[in-house]
């Protein structure tokens, strides 16, 4: 199992969102897959890396291929959805940044 998402080589963006969740929800879980699941269809979605601690903080960081890309999935009916059930019921607050990435670098221990 991988940790970290699959991403070619730059440039290409990523979508960070910050969050402070309220308290855990069956049905937080069950839109967070169906997004995870819509977003992998979505044309320019190349991968998310995700952790939340007890606390309720969490980080999202979604990847993708270009701005125009992003911006559809901004626009996607049923992520609105999502987003406006996240400000009514299940975040205290987020913060998002739209970055370019320009260089990525990856180490891994080889295994003995």
């Amino acid at each position: 199992m991988s940790f970290f998402a699959n991403t070619p080589e730059p440039p290409y963006y990523a979508v960070i969102t910050s969050s402070v969740k309220e308290d855990e929800d069956t049905e937080y879980t069950r839109m967070f897959d169906e997004m995870n699941a819509l977003a992998q269809n979505a044309q320019g979605y190349l991968g998310m890396e995700n952790v939340r601690g007890e606390d309720g903080f969490g980080i999202t960081v979604s990847f993708w291929n270009s701005m125009d890309a992003i911006r559809d999935w901004k626009m996607n009916a049923r992520h609105q959805i999502a987003q406006d059930k996240a400000k009514e019921k299940w975040y205290a607050s987020y913060k998002t940044r739209i970055c370019k990435v320009e260089r990525d670098d990856q180490f891994q221990r080889p295994h003995a």
